[in-house]
C-alpha cells in the first residue's frame, strides 16, 4: 500500500498571530493621523461655506442696500424687499460639516457675522471644538 503524504498549504496560528498584531500596529499608528484630517477637513469645509455665505449676502446687500434678517433670505424674498434680485443661493443654506446650522448675526454698524460652533456645537472651544467665524476674535483663523 502507498502512502499519501498530505501537503496542506495555509497559514499557521504563529502566521496569523503575527500578521494580526502587524494590521494592529498600522491601525494604531496610521489610525490617529488620518482621523485628525478628517477633522481639519471638516474645519476648511466650513471656512468654505462661510465664505460663499458672505459672498452671497454681500451680493444681496448690494441689491437691496442692506442684509436680509436671516438667512433664508437668501433665497425667498420675504416681500417686503425692494430690489431683490435672487435667489441668492442655488440651494437651501447649507448646514455645517457636523450638521448644526450656521450662526447668522446683524451688527449695530450693519455688518454681518457667519459663525459655525464647530465639532462640539457649543461657543468656544479648541481644535476641532473651535468656533469658525468670518469676523471677530476668530478671523485670524479664519484667514489662515
Amino acid at each position: 500500500m502507498r502512502r499519501f503524504e498530505k501537503k496542506e498549504k495555509g497559514f499557521t496560528l504563529i502566521e496569523m498571530l503575527i500578521v494580526m498584531v502587524i494590521l494592529g500596529l498600522l491601525a494604531a499608528l496610521v489610525g490617529p493621523r488620518m482621523f485628525g484630517k478628517v477633522g481639519k477637513s471638516r474645519q476648511n469645509a466650513a471656512k468654505a461655506q462661510i465664505s460663499l455665505l458672505e459672498t452671497a449676502l454681500d451680493t444681496y446687500r448690494l441689491d437691496t442696500g442692506k442684509y436680509p434678517t436671516t438667512l433664508k433670505g437668501l433665497r425667498v424674498s420675504s416681500g417686503d424687499v425692494k430690489r431683490w434680485d435672487g435667489p441668492y443661493l442655488p440651494k437651501p443654506v447649507p448646514l455645517d460639516p457636523w450638521g448644526n446650522p450656521y450662526i447668522y448675526r446683524l451688527g449695530d454698524k450693519g455688518e454681518c457675522e457667519l459663525i459655525s460652533l464647530g465639532a462640539d456645537g457649543s461657543e468656544g472651544g479648541e481644535g476641532e471644538d473651535a468656533d469658525i467665524s468670518n469676523k471677530g476674535e476668530d478671523e485670524e483663523s479664519y484667514n489662515q
